[in-house]
């Protein structure tokens, strides 16, 4: 099994609804666009992303929102190093359709409450749901490393939520370490690598905005 020596996520940069919320009204959050300030992101990503990968080659899965794909083609990716495709099980969590602004801030109040990873906004998805399609996709992702001519270098253009629950994942986490973590920051990465152990370790680890809170025996510390 060709196994990547690094796994690469990135969240796409900022977007108008990152900004302004009220855009939600009136275009799809699928058709949403990068601001000024998250095409640069996405440059400077970019230019890490290039020293990182050097002359390797690269598998992407990319979501198939507007902003991901605007974030991927201002990577800068060498396209004769570079396989892209797109992705949809990485996309955002559904949010429902058209959006009113006030509902859906009442909506992330009792989200906040309830849990982030439990709760369903109305004609949307959870948490949990989006943890089950990165588990598909996961599923996919390894038969492709059966190919032993696969690039060393896996890099998904993806969602800040998506990025957290793809990591719980791989690595294992409870739904308690998971609420702990804050999202990435726009055009922001974290890395899988693997290890000389075999296992893959994250390069740094997600912001944590409170402490986790487990009901029995699979807290952090227990397991390690």
């Amino acid at each position: 099994m060709a196994r990547p020596r690094r796994i690469v996520l990135v969240r796409h940069g900022e977007s108008e609804g990152n900004v302004d919320d009220s855009v939600y009204e009136r275009v799809p959050d699928h058709a949403l666009r990068l601001t000024e300030t998250g095409r640069r992101q996405a440059a400077e990503a970019g230019k890490r992303l290039r020293e990182t990968f050097a002359d390797e080659r690269v598998s992407v899965y990319v979501s198939p929102y507007r902003r991901t794909h605007q974030t991927l083609e201002l990577l800068g990716l060498d396209p004769a190093r570079t396989r892209v495709r797109e992705e949809p099980r990485l996309r955002e969590q559904d949010w429902g359709n058209w959006q009113d602004r006030e509902d859906v801030r009442k909506q992330k109040a009792y989200r906040d409450a309830y849990g982030h990873f439990f709760y369903r906004f109305a004609q949307g998805e959870s948490g949990a749901d989006v943890y089950d399609r990165v588990d598909a996709f996961l599923e996919s992702l390894w038969r492709s490393f059966e190919d032993p001519a696969h690039p060393p270098n896996v890099l998904l253009v993806t969602h800040g939520l998506t990025m957290r629950l793809f990591c719980m994942r791989w690595l294992h986490w409870t739904v308690a370490e998971f609420e702990s973590l804050s999202n990435p920051g726009n055009g922001e990465t974290r890395a899988l690598l693997l290890g000389s152990d075999g296992r893959y370790h994250l390069d740094r680890p997600f912001e944590r905005w409170c402490a986790p809170e487990p009901y029995g025996l699979t807290s952090w510390s227990a397991r390690r």
